[in-house]
């Protein structure tokens, strides 16, 4: 087992990775996107944090909301340059208010409305 080093992780131009956010169920919720900092502080707090590009800050998970996600695991892949998050979810994980944000199927060439949101 070795120490963990953000920086060996490899980053697009924008210094960002993409991060997987995966229920411990095994059902995916969403992606989004992580710096080195909001990595280091989902670690440091166990409450998952990403960059919002949109609005080029951290958005931690939940924090208007209270749809938080609790960091259960942290997974690199095998190279080095996506994360998979297992967590813990309180409500649902899209800003649509529904559990996951793939909630579109296609199927036979027809998108497919999966799931409708929470009420």
């Amino acid at each position: 087992m070795s120490k963990f080093d953000v920086t060996s992780l490899k980053y697009n131009e924008a210094g960002l990775i993409p991060a997987i956010a995966q229920d411990e169920s095994g059902e995916v919720l969403m992606m989004a996107w992580m710096n080195s900092e909001s990595i280091t502080e989902t670690l440091t707090t166990g409450r998952v944090t990403y960059w919002s590009r949109s609005r080029a800050s951290y958005w931690r998970k939940g924090e208007t909301s209270g749809h938080i996600q609790e960091l259960v695991d942290l997974r690199v892949d095998c190279d080095r340059d996506c994360l998979l998050m297992i967590v813990r979810q309180t409500g649902p994980a899209c800003h649509t208010n529904r559990r996951s944000c793939f909630y579109t199927a296609v199927r036979d060439g027809s998108e497919v409305e999966l799931m409708s949101p929470i009420d």
